[in-house]
This record gives C-alpha cells, structure tokens and sequence, in this order.
C-alpha cells in the first residue's frame, strides 16, 4: 500500500512538473496582426503585463509571473520587441529581460528640412518629431558634432541606419556623425582642400547640385559652374536655394518677386555658400563636387527640349538666349496644362 502511494505520488509530482514546463517551455503566445510588443522608458512591469494581454499576446500572465520569478526578470528595459506565435513564455521573458530588441532600419533618402526629418523620425522611434527639432536647434548640443543649426543636416548622409527604437535624438545624430565622418577619408578631404572648401561646404554645394537635376551627366559640370562662380567672386544665383529659403518646394517657375526673399540661403541676395545644405544631397552628388571637371562655364539653364539635360555655356548672352527658349517652352506648357483643365 506505501509503495503505491509512493509511486503515485511520484506520478502526480512528475504530472505537475510536465504542467510546469509545458507551460514555462511550451507554445504560449498568441497571434497578433502587429507582432511588435513596446515597452517605454517609464513602463512598469504592471504596464508589461497589461500591455501583452490588452494586445492579446498571452490570454493571461499567471505562468507569465512564474517564468518572470524563474529568470529573475527584475528590470524592466524599454523596447521594441519581436513577438512570435507560439513563442514560449521562456524565450519571451528571457528576451525581455535581456533587452533583445528588434532593430529598426532608418533609410535616409534626400531630406529638405530639419522638420522632415524630424518628423520621419518622430513616427518611427519613442520620441516625438518636437524632441528631434528641439535637439536639432539646440545649437549648445551641436557644437560638441562641430555643427550649428543650419549645418547639422549636412551630416546625414543617405544610409540606412540600423537603430532601435528607444534610441534619443542624440544617439541618431551620433550615429549620422560617425557615417560622415567615415565617409569624409583623408583622400576625399585632400580634393576639398584642393577646392579651397570645408567637407561642410562641399556637402552644401552638392545638396545645390541634388536638387538642379536628376540628370547623372549633368551634374558633374553644374558642380563645375558653381565653382567656377565662386572662383570668381560671383553668385550662385541658384534657383533652389530660394525654394528652401521660401519653403516652397512646389514652385516651378523662379521669378523677381520670389528673389527678393530675405534670406541668408538665398544666393541671388547674398554673396558665398549658403550656412547650410538645402537637402541631403545623394553620394554621387558629393563626388561630382569633389570631382568637377576643369570648364570655363558660368552659366546653365535647363533645355528647352524638356529632356532633363541642361545647357551650359560660358558667354551671357548665350545663356539668356537659351534661357528665353527654355521659358517660352516653360510657359507654353502651362497655358495648354490650363487649358485643358478648363475644358474638362
């Protein structure tokens, strides 16, 4: 008679320890349309466990308890956290506990403004777009990057970044930092100095370049031309600044009143390199600036065949005849784009 209570207690002790570890090891979580569980900086581990049943990750956080107490699951790390179907409670406490975050890739592109970038960021990481702007115009903390308002979107160059999503506005910018200054090689920076400018002023030019044409062929002698008008004292008179000085990245058609805009990154009104970039310009844009051809050209105005190309010449009156080609064309376009608007 001991001896069957002795093995049938040995049966229900191994009964409730298979429980055990069926529980703790076995499938556990529960699909989900968003597979990405968050915890925030100031989240409690009452805010963990609400969270993965409001999101109906676990159906309850009985067994959730006992893993936490197993592995010791004290600190609660903030974080972007990957959450598969049938994840034990195991696994997923030990992720959680280890601060196994999932990356998240920052692709930067061309960027205009602070603003866009700060609201890209904004929508993909725990701080909002106001804290990006904020830090992005704290000019206290820039100056530790050599950088001020008007230069730090110099230094973000069109990567992807893998960053996690409870990183903070300075971490990004560190991040950014650490690519440009990798990209800035001692070979790169010799061909600045040869042009007689900082790789900041370089990264300005080219962002000038980026936005004056798609066209890979031309943008090797746009980067001449504006060289050779700061060689000789003159100004850049490039339509694109007095977009971004504007804000009005919609216009097409640059005319007196828009060149009157008070601003420093308006090259018709003021003399020199704009303060800063007016986007992020792409890596070939750089190059054609750190690799302008040797030209006479002064001048360029986009064809009037409406082809991408450009024309560039070295005599004025050459250029305001080509100019004049490339307005009538502009403005012939428009009329008939009006009219048929009107007649539908």
């Amino acid at each position: 008679m001991k001896k069957k209570i002795i093995i049938g207690i040995i049966f229900f002790l191994m009964a409730i320890g298979g429980l055990i570890g069926y529980k703790i090891f076995g499938p556990a979580t529960s699909g989900n349309s968003n597979e990405f569980f968050y915890i925030k900086k100031d989240d409690t581990y009452e805010n963990v466990k609400k969270g993965l049943i409001e999101q109906k990750f676990l159906k309850n956080t009985t067994w959730f308890t006992y893993a936490k107490k197993i592995l010791s699951y004290n600190t609660i790390k903030p974080g972007r956290y990957k959450i598969n179907k049938g994840m034990s409670l195991f696994n997923l406490v030990r992720m959680l506990k280890n601060g196994n975050q999932s990356k998240l890739n920052l692709v930067i592109t061309k960027i205009r403004t602070k603003e866009d970038l700060a609201k890209k960021t904004g929508k993909m990481f725990e701080f909002d777009s106001l804290q990006m702007i904020n830090y992005l115009n704290d000019t206290v903390m820039l100056k530790e990057f050599g950088l001020d308002s008007n230069t730090v979107m110099a230094i973000v160059m069109p990567y992807t970044y893998s960053e996690t999503w409870n990183s903070t506005p300075a971490k990004i910018l560190e991040q950014f930092h650490t690519a440009y200054k990798k990209f800035w090689t001692a070979e790169r920076k010799v061909k600045a100095d040869g042009l007689r400018l900082t790789p900041l002023q370089v990264v300005t030019i080219a962002s000038i370049v980026e936005e004056e044409t798609n066209n890979k062929a031309d943008k090797y002698n746009i980067a001449s031309t504006y060289l050779n008008r700061i060689r000789v004292g003159m100004k850049l008179q490039a339509d694109p600044t007095v977009k971004f000085a504007m804000k009005n990245f919609a216009l097409k058609r640059v005319t007196g009143i828009h060149l009157k805009t008070d601003s420093k990154f308006n090259t018709y009104m003021y003399a020199g390199i704009p303060p800063g970039p007016i986007c992020t310009p792409s890596i070939e844009s750089i190059e054609a600036v750190l690799n302008a051809p040797k030209t006479d050209y002064l001048y360029f105005v986009a064809s009037h065949k409406f082809d991408g190309s450009s024309i560039f010449t070295s005599n004025y009156n050459d250029h305001l005849k080509y100019a004049r080609m490339y307005q009538q064309e502009l403005t012939r376009r428009m009329d008939s784009t009006k009219k048929t608007k009107e007649n539908k």
